[in-house]
C-alpha cells in the first residue's frame, strides 16, 4: 500500500513531539524549584528524563503528574486516544529507576507501546517500516490497526513470489485484519488467494472486490472458501452476471454493496431478496434497476433489513417507493440519492410509513420541493440526519419546516440555490443541530451567515464555495464558536 509519509519524517515528528513533552515537564519542574539554589535546579534537569521514562515506562520514585490527554486521529476521523500516567500502586517491576537515553527509549517495548498511540493508524504503516523491532511490536497488537482495511493490488501481487505472497497474508493475520479489498482481481488471483491464504476461511469477515475482471466462477470459489464472510462489496465488476449472484450469494451475508456492475439489474435484486434472509444493510447503485426490482422484497426482510441505499437508480419512481414502504416498514436509514424521478408524493409515502427513519438522503432529487419538507417535518419525528444537496427547488419556506424538527442533529443543504438569509434565521432556532453544510449556496450573505453563532452546540459548519463568506466572517465564526470546525 501507498505510504503517506516517509519513515524519516515520522521519526522526526516523533522526536519533536517528545521534545515538546520533555520541555513542558522541564518548565514545570523549574517553576516548582524556582526558589532553590542552582545545584537543586541542575538536579531537576536530570529528573525531567526520569519523569518522561516514568510516564511511558512506569516505575521511578518521582510522583506522577496529572494524566495528560493527547488526541490522535484515527482512520474514521475521530480523536479518542488517551495516554495517562500510571499510578505508583501499579508500579511495574524490572524497570530501571534511572533516566533512559533516547537510544534506549527507542528500543524499550513499554515506552514504544505508549509512544505509538500518538499516531494514527495510517501513520503506523510507516512506523512499521523503521526497523524489525518496531514492526514486530506494532504487528503484535491489532488495536494499532483499527479502522484500516488492507488493499491488495492484484496486478502487483502477481509479480511477487509465492513466498512473498504467503508472508503478506501472514502479516494480515498478525495485525488482526478481518477485512480485505482486492483491486483488479481476475479469476487466477481469486484461486491464488484460496490456495495461499488458507486461514482466510475463518478470519476474513469482509471482502471487497473493486474494478475486477473476476467471473462468476472466481466469485464462487472465493465465497466457498470464505466461510466466515458476512460483508460483501462488488464495485465495477463487469464480468459478473445475475446468474452468478444466484449461484454465489450465501445466507451468511448481512451487508451487501453492488456498485457500477454493468450486468446488475432487476434479477440481481431478486436474488438478494430471495437468498439473503438476514440482510441488514443493502446498498445498490445501478442505472437499469426499475420499480419491479423493489417488488421482490417481501415482509420476511422487514425484521432484518434496516439500511437501504439506492443511489443513481434513475428508473425508480414513486411506484417503487410504494413497494419499499409496504415491504420494509422498519428501515432506519434510507438513501434515494440521484433517484431523479422521485417527487413530493413519494416523500409523502416515506414520511407516513417509515416513521423509524433516523437518516434520509434525498440529494440530487431535482423534483423535490418545499411540500416534501413539510411532510418530513410533520411525520419523521425520530429523524436525526437529512441530506438535501442539489434540491434546487427548496426555498426558505421549506427550511422553515425543517427548523421545527427537534431531533435533527445533521443537515446538509449543499448547492440549494434558492436558500436565502431568511432561511438561516429559521435554522438558528435548532438548538440540537451539530452538523450543518451550506456549501455552494449562492444567495447567502455574510450578515446572514454571521447569525449562525447562535448555534452554540455546533460541531461542524461547512461554507465552501459560498460567495457571501469572507475572511472576516470565518474569523468571527471561529471566535464565537470555538468548539466548531468551520470548513472554508
Amino acid at each position: 500500500s501507498n505510504v503517506a509519509m516517509s519513515a524519516q519524517g515520522v521519526v522526526e515528528r516523533a522526536s519533536a513531539e517528545l521534545s515538546k513533552r520533555i520541555n513542558g515537564l522541564g518548565l514545570r519542574v523549574s517553576k516548582h524549584h524556582s526558589r532553590t539554589n542552582s545545584g537543586v535546579q541542575n538536579a531537576s534537569k536530570t529528573s525531567v528524563m526520569e519523569r518522561v521514562t516514568n510516564v511511558f515506562c512506569g516505575g521511578s520514585n518521582v510522583p506522577p503528574d496529572k494524566p495528560s490527554r493527547f488526541r490522535s486521529k484515527s482512520a474514521t476521523g475521530v480523536g479518542n486516544n488517551f495516554v495517562s500516567t500510571p499510578q505508583p500502586s501499579k508500579r511495574i517491576q524490572n524497570i530501571p529507576n534511572h533516566a533512559l537515553t533516547w537510544e534506549e527509549l527507542m528500543v524499550n517495548d513499554r515506552f514504544l507501546g505508549k509512544f505509538f498511540t500518538y499516531f494514527s493508524s495510517g501513520e503506523r504503516r510507516t512506523l512499521a517500516q523503521v526497523c524489525v523491532r518496531w514492526r514486530d511490536l506494532l504487528y503484535r497488537s491489532p488495536r494499532f490497526w483499527s479502522g484500516l482495511v488492507p488493499v491488495i493490488k492484484c496486478r502487483e501481487l502477481r509479480s511477487s513470489s509465492p513466498t512473498d505472497r504467503a508472508r503478506l497474508f501472514a502479516s494480515l493475520l498478525r495485525r488482526g485484519f478481518h477485512a480485505v479489498c482486492l483491486v483488479g482481481a481476475a479469476d487466477e488471483d481469486a484461486l491464488d488467494l484460496v490456495h495461499s491464504f488458507p486461514s482466510a476461511t475463518k478470519h476474513v469477515h469482509s471482502l471487497s472486490l473493486r474494478c475486477c475482471s473476476i467471473s462468476d466462477r472466481g466469485l464462487e470459489a472465493l465465497l466457498d472458501h470464505l466461510q466466515a464472510l458476512f460483508e460483501l462489496e462488488l464495485a465495477g465488476c463487469n464480468e459478473l452476471t445475475e446468474a452468478g449472484l444466484w449461484a454465489c450469494l450465501t445466507p451468511r451475508i448481512v451487508s451487501l454493496t453492488l456498485t457500477d456492475c454493468i450486468n446488475v439489474a432487476d434479477e440481481a435484486v431478486g436474488a438478494v431478496a430471495q437468498l439473503l434472509p438476514s440482510l441488514y444493510e443493502f446498498s445498490l447503485q445501478a442505472y437499469h434497476v426499475t420499480d419491479a426490482a423493489l417488488g421482490f422484497f417481501s415482509p420476511k426482510q422487514s425484521a432484518s433489513l434496516s439500511i437501504l441505499r439506492l443511489q443513481s437508480c434513475w428508473e425508480v419512481t414513486n411506484h417503487g417507493i410504494v413497494n419499499i414502504v409496504h415491504s420494509l416498514p422498519n428501515l432506519t436509514v434510507l438513501s434515494l440519492s440521484g433517484c431523479s424521478k422521485i417527487t413530493d408524493d413519494g416523500v409523502e409515502l416515506i414520511a407516513e410509513n417509515l416513521q423509524k427513519l433516523r437518516s434520509l438522503d434525498l440529494s440530487w432529487c431535482p423534483r423535490i420541493t418545499d411540500a416534501a419538507l413539510e411532510y418530513i417535518a410533520c411525520d419523521l419525528n425520530m429523524l436525526e440526519e437529512l441530506t438535501l444537496d442539489r434540491c434546487v427547488h427548496i426555498t426558505d419556506i421549506g427550511v422553515g419546516y425543517i427548523s421545527t424538527m427537534l431531533s435533527l442533529s445533521a443537515l446538509f443543504l449543499r448547492w440549494c440555490s434558492q436558500v436565502r438569509d431568511f432561511g438561516i434565521q429559521h435554522l438558528c432556532g435548532m438548538r440540537n443541530l451539530q452538523v450543518l453544510s451550506l456549501a455552494g449556496c449562492p444567495l447567502l450573505t455574510s450578515s446572514g451567515l454571521s447569525s449562525l453563532i447562535q448555534l452554540r452546540h455546533m460541531q461542524e459548519l461547512e461554507l465552501t464555495n459560498c460567495p457571501g463568506a469572507s475572511r472576516e466572517l470565518f474569523d468571527y465564526l471561529r471566535e464565537h464558536l470555538p468548539r466548531c470546525t468551520v470548513i472554508e
